[in-house]
């Protein structure tokens, strides 16, 4: 299970990482907006009430981590059901990523949030496999881990030291991973691709995949590779996966050479040659099919949006 949080990690790489604050004295509640991406929190201090629209409402308490996969709005407050009207909309309220509600002497519920922006393209790998809520509660041990690098990020968000930005992204990250264990180790039943890793037969072939990207596989060799005939390895893979075993191939390298095109300085050949492709053509053909723009077009745009020349 580590290699699919692994992959989780790489696809889905965040574009930016968003420190939310609220600090609350009763009564009190916040109202947030639907988020297209991955919200992760814990309640520092006292506890409170989480509500997502179309789901039960949730208490949180001391030390309780939670992520919120594609959250629609929801409302954290210190009572079940806040008083219509007393919510104060998250983005109206906040100053510098923060909200404050009450006398700061009277605090008695402090929750911590950071929102992740992902690249768009590879953002549904995440939500395609996790629940809309995963909770870590307190007394839980695989959460000492992740009280420690809360507190690392919360001093983090609370300092206007150099490089604080990017001490976030890595700690945020650091947490996700986490998160993402704890969530692979309390699921019984594991669906899509991340559920088949971990199986023979269809994982076996996934694991070889990812671990020689570059090759030129054939279905012949995938299905040997999982002890299984070949229309049997076929359908096996399309129910477990979603697609087929050559088209998932394919997806995966232009999803890597997305993130490579963004973030090394390889050529375009060199490139090609790392993802499996016998010549640029062969791989910007597939590039464009799957991504709609060719590799130095993507390449260009990605340096253009992060300010690169």
């Amino acid at each position: 299970m580590t290699e699919g949080v692994d992959r989780l990690v790489v696809l889905g790489r965040q574009q930016a990482v968003v420190p939310a604050r609220v600090h609350a004295a009763s009564p009190w509640a916040v109202r947030f907006d639907p988020y297209a991406h991955v919200k992760l929190g814990v309640v520092l201090k006292g506890e409170c009430w989480m509500a997502l629209d179309g789901c039960e409402p949730v208490l949180l308490h001391k030390g309780d981590f939670f992520l919120l996969n594609n959250p629609p709005s929801y409302t954290l407050a210190d009572t079940l059901d806040p008083t219509p009207g007393q919510a104060a909309a998250f983005h109206e309220s906040e100053n510098d990523g923060e909200v404050r509600i009450g006398p700061v002497a009277d605090e008695d519920t402090y929750v911590c949030c950071i929102d992740f922006v992902f690249e768009q393209a590879n953002a549904s790998v995440l939500f395609d496999v996790l629940p809309p809520i995963v909770l870590v509660r307190a007394g839980d041990p695989r959460g000492a881990l992740l009280s420690n690098l809360s507190a690392l990020t919360v001093a983090e968000m609370e300092s206007a030291g150099v490089g604080r930005s990017l001490v976030l992204e890595h700690l945020a990250q650091l947490i996700l991973v986490h998160m993402l264990r704890v969530h692979a180790d309390q699921t019984d039943h594991r669906v899509g691709w991340l559920g088949a890793l971990v199986e023979d037969g269809v994982g076996a072939a996934l694991r070889a995949m990812h671990a020689d990207v570059g090759r030129r596989w054939t279905l012949d060799e995938l299905a040997a590779i999982s002890h299984m005939s070949r229309s049997a390895f076929a359908a096996a893979f399309k129910v477990k996966v979603g697609t087929a075993p050559l088209t998932y191939l394919i997806e995966w390298r232009m999803s890597l050479a997305r993130d490579a095109l963004r973030s090394d300085t390889r050529s375009i050949s060199e490139l090609a040659a790392a993802t499996g492709y016998e010549s640029e053509s062969a791989f910007s053909t597939a590039f464009r099919r799957v991504v709609g723009a060719s590799p130095r077009h993507f390449r260009d745009e990605a340096r253009q949006q992060a300010g690169v020349g």
